[in-house]
């Protein structure tokens, strides 16, 4: 997956982390909270605050502890809820560690590892945007975002 983006879903201003299918044309929206938006814009804007934020925190402890962070995988969507865990390595011993796909996101943008979703989780969530389609189709999603609510994933 890439990150397309975060987007502001209308009328009510929730965050939406917005990720593509790599080498397809599925696009997967998450719901996310203001402070983890903010830190993934932070990131993909390239600002560099004065103090670490959070996630910069724990990109600095896990490079300090020499862990490779392999990659992020969004696993499983239940009762509307997204999950996600963040494969690590260190010292040849792997570690998977559950996380929410905010967190997980905002942390592999900082170090740019791979984005992973599984097949099941797309095949429930994801919205399809063939390539190539004309700018109708663009603003149709764009629409979409903006009518769309978190019930209506399940």
């Amino acid at each position: 997956m890439s990150l397309a983006g975060v987007r502001i879903e209308l009328p009510t201003n929730q965050p939406i982390v917005l990720l593509r299918e790599a080498e397809g044309e599925r696009f997967l929206p998450i719901w996310i909270g203001q402070a983890e938006a903010a830190a993934i814009a932070l990131a993909l804007q390239g600002v560099v605050t004065p103090r670490p934020m959070t996630h910069d925190l724990l990109k600095n402890i896990l490079d300090e502890m020499s862990v490779q962070v392999d990659n992020i995988v969004i696993t499983e969507l239940r009762e509307g809820t997204f999950y996600a865990v963040i494969n690590m390595q260190r010292n040849g011993t792997s570690y998977e560690i559950s996380s929410r796909p905010s967190d997980a996101i905002a942390l592999a943008v900082r170090i740019s590892c791979k984005i992973y979703a599984s097949e099941e989780v797309l095949s429930e969530a994801s919205i399809l945007i063939p390539a190539g389609e004309d700018e109708d189709e663009v603003e149709k999603f764009r629409e979409f975002l903006e009518n769309v609510n978190p019930e209506d994933f399940g």
